[in-house]
């Protein structure tokens, strides 16, 4: 034990008493007329309290409080005498009062007195010092009180004193209990402070002061103490303890104070004025027998052998039981570790390792020591062997080094290491620990390693002895690694020995086989001994095969009953026909083991087909695949698919595996089919490409879609195949990945300049964004703004297209006015940010030069007005400057042929309109243009009135009510200068007015567009052949067109619901094979 100060402060005043608070965080203690109040982590004042008028004597903090928590006030009692000291009881009901009159009064928590105690001696003896004992296993409360005739009793509350009083030879001034009641600390005149037994033996001194310890107390459940003294000075200190422990064999003691040894039935505990024996059996020790008296200044161990010996730092003492110091022996140097290596009584052995690293050999009837050998560094732990030959020593370096006695020599060393023990049961064998880790060495073998917490004390068998902190263990190590290692040198009967520690079953057969095969028979014949075999047939039939002599081994083995072991040896030999003869009586597992064995031997002498057979005929069918899969046997695969039942899966399974690796998928789809398996028949398709029969699988059993189409859009995307890639992928069901595949593409389109690619893409990114509105609700919003956003972008890059061809391409292949008419739409329609790759340069040149071509002056000028705004690339710089000058010599206004013709309110509207503007400025009704020419269609929008669905107004258009034919007349004036034809018109035929024109009609100067909203009436009176149908897929509405010139064909794409002429459509047709627009093929069904 030691003591270290924490820290330390002085006060003004005497520190006659000190207390903890119950958690242990802050300390109170009265110095003279003030309570001061500490931190205990730091020493920090946290505060004084002031409130007495007189000196404070004493202080103490119940359980819960300074006080009772129903008072809501210091309450206060008058006393008989002065009180000195006070305590309370460990659960806070009591208060012992210690005062100066000599009486000890017990009081509960409201102030009653429940006992008086008077010690003798009255008002001469008072009471300095009470303690309640705070061990909550004890069944009386008990207090120890100290009186001024340096004596401290033990005192029970309600009975009389059970302890003696114990002299001392100072002052005691303060007492204070310690680990729960196990020790007593104490302090007084002789300026220190003691630790003793609770029996009251002292054990060693805690802190010397510089004046008398007036007061002294542990911080609950703790190791620290707090000491008080006369001058003010307040001290901290913190004890810590040493494992002290003592080894026997397999017996083991150990304590935390002083001194200790074991030796056979005895454990031998040592104190300063006392030596105490205590005796028992089985681990049980019934207390002590037998004491020796005297005072020893023993500072470093105790041993007991045949006589007890106690250990100091240069001496070392040998007494007798009854305490007759018998010799005594001077070191050189300081006592580092000591040993007994045992003898007969009186004569025993000590190893003793000195600090100067001289290892000395002392028998207790010899005065003179024996100096075994002495080394450069300071011995740290040592042991020797059981035969007395070998030295194992651990220095201050932590290396283990391992000398030979006789010779002196150094056998071998091992670094890391802090204890080392020999087996007492085996010469070569030992153990040591270090880094967390436990080491066992036989003979000169590398070290075997496993983890171990501890140091090793001991070595015994198969029985390792480690001390952790304040325990020890005893660690079972099967000795299988040393075993071993003396099996790989042929040391049969050294590792017999080994195996005689404890090995396991398996173990002690390999050491029996090993013996027979080096023909170390005298081994091999104790170890069927010690197994408990007693056959020596058995053992001479083993003996006869490891000399060669097969025949008369079977013939033994039949003998003694063990004609497996007969049919093992002729198996092992690969001599099947004489194995055939220990079968016994046709056991089928024998007779299959047999034919597994003969098989696997012919497969290693590279007899395959013949191993293929015998595995068949064996049932070990998974071998037989092996074989033929490695050998590529495709036939023989096959052979064996058809036969196998289907119930077993895994040999099919391998033989499609094979099957596959073989290029032979036909096979293999077979072989899936049998076992039912359609997803690994799938995977089969995927893998080798064979998307027909993958589809035509997927069309049977809808759950394996993604499992084809994904990898189809995969492989088709890998082969630059991208737009069925993302139809694949559509299918598929994974919208992610085809939007993203169709995003990819329309990027590169318009990186590329296809524009016509890219129209196409957007139209089936805004396809695919309403499927997804379709199916999903949650995203109908947010998808059906994305379709029509799509559908835009899609109609500027269709008609760019021929822009950029126009500008870029020596020829052209459109119409001046289709040029005109597309860019004029394309100015129109532009949003604020130009779609990339849309270059308004290009769109506002052709414009200019159409216009100017079809008399348009107007708004040529005003396109290149426009163009001066913008950044003109050199190749057009030059070309626009020229139409800038030329222009200016034209009239300033259009002609009205260039203009749009609105076939609502027949109104010409302005070549030049404003951006963004794509109705007539009259009507406000909407212009719709083919995708061909882009000039403005015959066709009037309408709805239809509400109540009336879809369905039924398509019925109503379908009925087609006749109309009455008119009854014109013709007449016919001629003179000589002119001839006129004159329609002469009937009532009848006037009144047959068509109703959807009476429609038509419209606010004059209205700035709000006015729907044409037709009823039942006006259906029925329309002909289906002058009704155009935008049949959008839900969530959209359909959208109905009436054509004014029902003469003029438009054909309108069931795809892409986008109308042409149908003379310009057919053409288009004819050239590209599709749909100029969504590239529907002329002979795909629609929609």
């Amino acid at each position: 034990m030691r003591a270290v100060l924490t820290w330390r402060d002085k006060a003004e005043h005497c520190i006659n008493d000190i207390a903890f608070k119950p958690d242990g965080t802050q300390l109170i203690l009265a110095a003279g007329s003030r309570l001061l109040v500490y931190d205990t982590s730091d020493g920090t004042l946290l505060q004084p309290l002031k409130g007495h008028k007189d000196t404070v004597y004493c202080v103490a903090y119940a359980k819960d409080g300074l006080w009772s928590p129903e008072q809501k006030s210091v309450s206060k009692h008058k006393s008989s005498s002065k009180i000195i000291c006070c305590s309370w009881t460990n659960d806070g009901q009591y208060l012992a009062l210690g005062m100066f009159n000599g009486i000890i009064s017990i009081r509960n928590k409201n102030g009653e007195e429940k006992v008086k105690i008077e010690r003798p001696g009255g008002s001469l003896s008072p009471i300095w010092s009470i303690c309640w004992n705070p061990s909550r296993k004890a069944l009386n409360c008990v207090a120890m009180v100290m009186d001024s005739e340096m004596v401290f009793p033990l005192v029970c509350v309600l009975f009389p004193q059970i302890g003696k009083d114990r002299a001392l030879n100072f002052d005691p001034c303060c007492i204070s209990y310690f680990t729960k009641g196990e020790y007593i600390l104490l302090g007084g005149s002789d300026k220190q402070v003691s630790l003793f037994t609770k029996d009251g033996v002292r054990l060693g001194t805690v802190g010397e002061q510089n004046s008398w310890v007036w007061t002294c107390q542990v911080k609950p459940d703790s190791n620290y103490v707090v000491v008080g003294c006369q001058d003010g000075t307040i001290s901290f200190y913190q004890l810590i303890f040493s494992t002290v422990h003592g080894l026997y064999k397999d017996r083991y003691a150990y304590r935390l104070v002083k001194k200790i040894a074991i030796y056979r039935h005895s454990i031998w505990r040592n104190c300063p004025e006392k030596i105490f024996r205590s005796h028992g059996e089985v681990g049980v020790f019934r207390g002590l027998i037998q004491m020796h008296y005297g005072k020893f200044e023993c500072k470093k161990n105790l041993l007991v052998g045949g006589v007890h010996h106690i250990i100091c730092e240069k001496r070392l003492q040998c007494l007798s039981f009854s305490g007759v110091k018998e010799r005594e022996w001077q070191m050189e140097s300081l006592i580092r570790y000591i040993k007994v290596i045992g003898g007969p009584p009186g004569r025993e052995g000590l190893l003793v390792g000195l600090k100067n690293g001289q290892i000395l050999k002392i028998f207790v009837d010899n005065l003179f020591a024996i100096i075994l050998l002495k080394q450069a560094t300071a011995v740290r732990c040592l042991d020797m062997s059981a035969s007395r030959k070998k030295l194992a020593v651990v220095d201050e370096n932590d290396t283990c080094l391992v000398y030979d006695i006789d010779t002196k020599e150094l056998l071998f060393q091992e670094p890391n290491a802090n204890s080392v023990a020999w087996n007492t049961q085996c010469e070569d064998m030992l153990c040591f620990s270090g880094g967390g880790y436990l080491n066992i060495k036989a003979s000169t073998f590398p070290v075997h390693r496993q983890k171990l917490q501890g140091f090793v004390v001991g070595y015994n068998g198969s029985k390792i002895f480690c001390l952790h902190v304040f325990s020890i263990s005893a660690v079972e190590v099967p000795q299988s690694a040393p075993m071993y290692q003396y099996l790989d040198r042929k040391l049969f009967k050294e590792a017999y020995q080994i195996a005689c520690l404890g090995v396991t079953d398996t173990d002690w057969r390999e050491l029996a086989m090993e013996a027979l095969e080096g023909l170390d028979f005298e081994t091999a014949k104790k170890e069927r001994k010690k197994q408990g075999e007693t056959n020596n047939d058995l053992f001479l039939a083993d003996v006869f095969s490891y000399q060669g002599k097969f025949h008369e081994a079977a013939k033994l083995y039949k003998r003694s009953g063990h004609e497996n072991l007969a049919l093992d040896m002729y198996t092992d030999l690969c001599m099947f026909e004489y194995a055939k003869d220990f079968l016994g009586s046709g056991d089928p597992k024998e007779t299959k083991m047999l034919i597994t064995k003969q098989a696997d031997w012919a497969r290693n002498i590279k007899e395959p087909k013949a191993a293929v057979e015998m595995y068949i005929s064996a049932g070990e069918h998974v071998k037989a695949i092996e074989i033929c899969g490695d050998h590529g046997w495709v036939d023989m695969l096959i052979d064996i698919a058809r036969k196998l039942d289907k119930a077993e899966r895994e040999p099919l399974l391998l033989c499609a595996t094979y099957l596959k690796k073989l290029d032979s998928p036909g096979y293999a789809a077979e072989t899936y089919l049998k076992m039912g398996d359609l997803k690994s028949l799938v995977q089969l398709h995927v893998e080798t490409q064979r998307w027909d029969e993958a589809f035509a699988l997927g069309e049977k059993n809808p759950e394996f879609k993604d499992d084809i189409y994904v990898p189809y859009a995969q492989w088709l995307a890998e082969n630059d195949r991208f737009e069925e890639a993302q139809k694949a992928f559509h299918k598929a069901g994974r919208q992610r990945e085809a939007v993203q595949v169709l995003e990819q593409l329309t990027n590169n389109a318009v990186a590329e300049s296809r524009f016509n690619d890219a129209a196409y893409y957007y139209w089936m990114l805004s396809m695919q964004c309403l499927d997804i509105a379709q199916a999903d609700p949650a995203q109908k919003d947010m998808m059906l703004g994305k379709f029509h956003h799509f559908q835009r972008l899609a109609e500027l890059y269709h008609g760019y297209h021929a822009i950029h061809r126009h500008t870029e391409d020596p020829f052209s292949v459109h119409r001046p006015e289709t040029l005109f008419n597309i860019s004029r739409f394309l100015v129109h329609s532009l949003p604020k940010d130009t779609p990339l790759g849309i270059s308004k340069v290009k769109i506002l040149f052709t414009l200019a030069k159409q216009s100017k071509a079809l008399g348009a002056y107007k708004l040529a000028r005003h396109a290149y007005d426009k163009l001066r705004g913008l950044y003109i690339p050199a190749r057009f710089q030059k070309s626009i400057e020229l139409g800038t000058l030329t222009i200016r010599a034209k009239p300033f206004h259009d002609s009205e042929e260039p203009g749009a013709l609105c076939y609502r309110c027949s109104t010409n509207n302005p070549a030049a309109q404003q951006p963004g503007q794509t109705s007539a400025s009259n009507c406000r009704q909407p212009l719709h243009l083919p995708a061909s020419s882009y000039d403005v269609l015959h066709l009037v929008e309408f709805y239809l009135e509400e109540g009336i669905t879809d369905e039924e107004a398509i019925s109503l258009i379908d009925l087609e009510v006749p109309r009455p034919k008119q009854d014109n007349r013709q007449q016919e004036i001629a003179n000589n200068s002119s001839q006129i034809l004159r329609l002469v018109e009937t009532k009848d035929s006037m009144g047959d007015e068509d109703p959807f024109t009476a429609k038509l009609s419209f606010e004059q100067g209205g700035s709000e567009f006015v729907p044409v909203v037709v009823s039942r009436l006006v259906l029925r009176s329309m002909s289906r052949r002058d009704v155009l149908i935008k049949r959008w897929p839900p969530p959209l509405r359909w959208q109905y067109f009436r054509s004014l010139l029902p003469d003029v064909s438009i054909t309108m794409c069931p795809s892409c619901f986008q109308m042409f002429h149908s003379e310009d459509y057919e053409l288009l047709v004819l050239q590209h094979g599709c749909c100029p627009y969504c590239r529907r093929c002329k002979d795909d069904p629609g929609p």
